[in-house]
């Protein structure tokens, strides 16, 4: 019996290939998001504990009043630093959206080269059906031939 040979292989060999590598671009780009976040999550918690000292400052029985201004430049500086984080996190998250949308493009493109190689083993099945179908009919007739032969 013939073996299977997809002849589309190497094709649906590079679309798996081109897959892994967007599924490891996909990686890289989450964890950059990811380490990002972090930053603006630590910014945010400096911001907290600044706004915390001010606040004790305040209620201090001797107000020292070079600590407060430092205090609330600190906290100033703190919001400049958010936002400009927030600018960058949604440049790293617009980043992350376009490897999503090539990763799911690179998925369906594989997925469609799997049905096709299934399609064409399904035909390549039905083939080899209809060929032993055809080798036993020959049999058939040249075992039913021969015993007429010998009947004569």
């Amino acid at each position: 019996m013939a073996r299977f040979v997809y002849k589309m292989q190497s094709v649906l060999n590079i679309k798996q290939q081109t897959e892994n590598q967007t599924k490891m671009e996909f990686a890289v780009a989450q964890a950059e998001l990811n380490k990002q976040l972090d930053i603006l999550e630590e910014y945010i918690t400096r911001k907290e504990n600044y706004l915390r000292e001010a606040e004790e400052l305040r209620n201090d029985d001797s107000l020292k009043l070079q600590e407060i201004l430092d205090n609330q430049y600190a906290t100033a500086q703190m919001d400049v630093m958010i936002k400009h984080q927030a600018g960058v996190i949604k440049q790293y998250e617009d980043r992350v959206e376009q490897v999503r949308i090539k990763l799911t493009r690179n998925i369906q493109e594989r997925k469609m080269q799997e049905t096709l190689r299934d399609r064409a083993f399904s035909e390549y099945l039905e083939e080899q059906k209809q060929e032993e179908a055809k080798e036993n009919d020959q049999r058939t007739s040249f075992t039913y031939g021969q015993k007429q032969k010998e009947e004569e």
